[in-house]
């Protein structure tokens, strides 16, 4: 397995936001799974990437919610 080197950011939030920057993609991104699989008639499919979808937004708003929480403390 390759390993990514160390990012030369070190804000103690980057990984956070990285992570919710790729929770809220994955929103987007799962609109085009879920559009190819309706087209194709695959509704088990179509219906795992609407789950998955779901996930990613409970995370989006869990991590928007912490990130909010710790800048507030850090301009206070």
């Amino acid at each position: 397995m390759v390993r990514e080197p160390a990012s030369p950011v070190k804000d103690q939030n980057y990984d956070l936001i990285h992570a919710l920057q790729m929770s809220l993609q994955h929103i987007w991104q799962l609109e085009n799974y879920i559009a190819d699989a309706d087209a194709r008639g695959d509704t088990e499919l179509a219906t795992w990437f609407r789950k998955m979808q779901e996930n990613n937004r409970k995370a989006g708003e869990q991590g928007k919610k912490m990130l909010l929480e710790r800048l507030q403390e850090e301009m206070s």
